[in-house]
């Protein structure tokens, strides 16, 4: 016992005279996409991985050029941006996926009874291309629309303008995340639809790198993952706590409104404890292009180029993961592993 005990006190004192790295991250949304980042920063998991991380909102493309020019060393973006991004910049990296996707109500006034009564409304999304258009044209087929099928207004920013938009008659619909469409059920909105009601429309978030700055530093990413996955356990596993950092980060939000978010979530079990890269989600992308000239370049890249699932697989023989979570792990390393894309 004394010698585990002037270990860990070693290792401390260690970690003490280790100056940290600082860098900046980007974050794309004010969401539950960023929350295992809020708690990383807040919880101590990215220092402990010897970072000093500064979180710097800014939506697409922003993020992206953050990580091309150097300013950010990483950012969660979703995957449907990220894919597109790093076909034409083979100077990316995506290592990691940590969310599964958001839970989003395509939201319209009462007036509305069921999308199909969208055709030729209509939606607002933030841009062409982004999660809420994803979402939008995955919710359209499921009653039988394409996405010609309805007028797509981009807005420009993030969720709280979209629902500016919808208020002021501006859009006919749009993607809302929760909590914000809590508070429009409330006013008499229609929820439509909503993504968490479908297995099969995969949008979640990843996390991205520049090539360079790996070569730089090498540890980086591996510090990046491990930190973000002790953070998703703290966030299973502390409510109060999660709750509180997340208040922290978007404080005009409602307490009640969150903790309704939390239990949403981590019943869904939105967080990935094992973060592969999915093959079926990068299929999915490929899949549903915004247009016949993006999707002819997705066809013809080679994902393998940018995608490295290596750092997760090396993670699970080294034991990381049924480490932190416990030998309960293993049966989800080993069914992750059969849909990883490699």
């Amino acid at each position: 016992m004394r010698s585990l005990l002037t270990a860990a006190i070693f290792s401390t004192v260690l970690m003490a005279q280790t100056p940290l790295q600082k860098i900046n991250a980007n974050y794309a949304a004010r969401t539950g996409t960023t929350w295992p980042m809020y708690i990383a920063k807040e919880g101590g998991y990215y220092q402990k991985y010897g970072l000093d991380v500064n979180l710097v909102f800014a939506v697409h493309p922003a993020g992206i050029a953050m990580v091309v020019s150097g300013e950010a060393a990483f950012t969660n973006y979703p995957l449907e941006q990220a894919m597109p991004a790093a076909s034409r910049d083979g100077s990316l990296a995506i290592i990691g996926s940590q969310y599964k996707k958001s839970s989003f109500a395509l939201m319209a006034p009462k007036t509305f009874s069921s999308v199909r009564e969208l055709k030729g409304k209509r939606i607002g999304v933030s841009q062409i291309g982004d999660a809420p258009y994803n979402y939008s044209v995955g919710l359209l087929a499921k009653a039988g629309l394409t996405p010609k099928d309805v007028q797509w207004v981009p807005i420009g920013t993030d969720v709280n303008g979209r629902a500016a938009a919808l208020v002021s008659g501006r859009v006919d619909a749009t993607m809302l995340t929760a909590p914000i469409y809590f508070k429009f059920e409330q006013q008499g909105y229609k929820s439509l639809a909503n993504t968490s009601d479908y297995d099969d429309i995969y949008a979640p978030t990843v996390t991205v790198f520049k090539k360079s700055t790996l070569a730089a530093n090498p540890k980086l990413a591996e510090s990046v993952i491990k930190a973000q996955t002790e953070a998703i356990k703290r966030l299973y596993e502390d409510k109060a706590f999660a709750v509180n950092v997340y208040l922290k980060y978007n404080p005009n939000d409602d307490r009640a409104d969150v903790e309704r978010v939390y239990d949403l979530y981590t019943k869904l079990n939105t967080y990935e404890r094992v973060p592969y890269v999915l093959a079926p989600a990068v299929q999915y992308i490929v899949a549903h292009p915004v247009d016949e000239q993006l999707g002819a370049q997705l066809r013809a890249y080679d994902f393998r180029k940018v995608i490295d699932n290596s750092l997760v697989e090396r993670l699970i023989k080294e034991g990381f993961f049924e480490q932190l979570f416990g030998p309960g792990i293993k049966a989800e390393e080993q069914s992750k592993a059969k849909l990883e894309f490699h």
